[in-house]
């Protein structure tokens, strides 16, 4: 800043003012200021001045696989609500592991970010405590284990019980399922919700049609293919997430069936694929807004906001799509 006032022949104060907008500054000092500005290539630190206001004036996210569409609305609902704010989003990718995902919130906490949204990797957050003396977090998408704070869910077991009902009230009777690892909290919650879809009619699922812990959308069809390929293939199949369901499809096109299927997570194309399709629909983007609104409003009242945690859980809505 001295640079440019220099240069522009005032002082670094008229510069600071420039910079801010200031009415008060003459036409021909406001355009002497801009052009040494852009002619020395300055930038003003925005962190510093942050820091020296009171806080960074940004927010981290940590999200588990942003190769998932998932993440990437949750993080654009986190991105509405934080520039509303007028703060800033640091985004980290911990690809399912725990030990990387301590590393980032370490390393979110080293760039003084003002507190942390993060969909854990684990079943459990103890590693998390020490960073939380420090700054306020919220989870997202699973629910805290080990730790307390404030957390933003889906209505996972609801959107799994309900879709399953729908393929059982279409008459199907042989379900098969495919989820993913049963360690986490979603796919535990939506095996748990297409468990007890049946036990409201009074069935039982066939443990020889269930596969677990599928991570993607090739070990899916795999698990797909190995479970229509069988003697007594399912007449349907429930999928945990979009990926496995794409997966899923993936198989039923190759080996020629019309078997119908149920998932969660909407994904585009959906409606046009020509399959049965009963897909749990919920806006992700609002877990992403809901999760940022608990976090600023922690972070605005800091040491002084002793409410309880907070729990919001996201509605889902069922959405049928094809012949069924």
């Amino acid at each position: 800043m001295r640079d440019v006032a220099q240069l522009a022949r005032v002082s670094a104060m008229t510069v600071s003012r420039v910079l801010k907008d200031d009415p008060g500054v003459s036409g021909a000092t406001r355009k002497r200021v801009l052009t040494a500005v852009k002619e020395l290539g300055y930038r003003r630190n925005e962190t510093a001045r942050s820091l020296r206001l009171g806080g960074s004036g940004m927010i981290g996210l940590v999200v588990t696989n942003l190769a998932n569409p998932f993440y990437s609305r949750l993080a654009l609902g986190v991105q509405e609500v934080a520039a509303e704010q007028g703060m800033r989003v640091l985004l980290s990718n911990t690809a399912e592991q725990t030990d990387r995902e301590r590393d980032l919130v370490e390393d979110l906490a080293s760039h003084r970010v003002e507190g942390m949204i993060v969909v854990p990797a684990g079943s459990r957050q103890e590693h998390l405590a020490q960073t939380m003396t420090s700054m306020p977090m919220v989870l997202a998408a699973r629910p805290p284990a080990g730790i307390d704070t404030d957390c933003v869910l889906v209505d996972d077991f609801d959107g799994a019980r309900e879709a399953t009902a729908q393929l059982l009230a279409d008459g199907h009777r042989d379900l098969g399922f495919l989820g993913n690892p049963p360690a986490l909290y979603t796919g535990a919650e939506r095996f748990r919700g297409f468990w007890a879809a049946h036990e409201e009619l009074g069935l039982e699922p066939d443990e020889h049609r269930v596969r677990r812990g599928l991570v993607d959308i090739a070990t899916a069809e795999a698990a797909a293919k190995d479970v229509l390929g069988g003697p007594s293939a399912p007449t349907a199949l429930f999928c945990t997430n979009n990926r496995i369901t794409q997966g899923a499809v993936r198989a039923v096109r190759r080996l020629g069936l019309q078997t119908a299927l149920a998932g969660f997570d909407n994904f585009e194309l959906a409606d046009v694929l020509g399959l049965p399709l009963t897909i749990v629909s919920y806006d992700a983007d609002e877990i992403g807004r809901q999760a940022t609104r608990l976090l600023i409003d922690r972070i605005k009242n800091g040491t002084e906001n002793q409410q309880p945690t907070r729990r919001v859980v996201v509605p889902t809505t069922v959405i049928r799509y094809g012949a069924l």
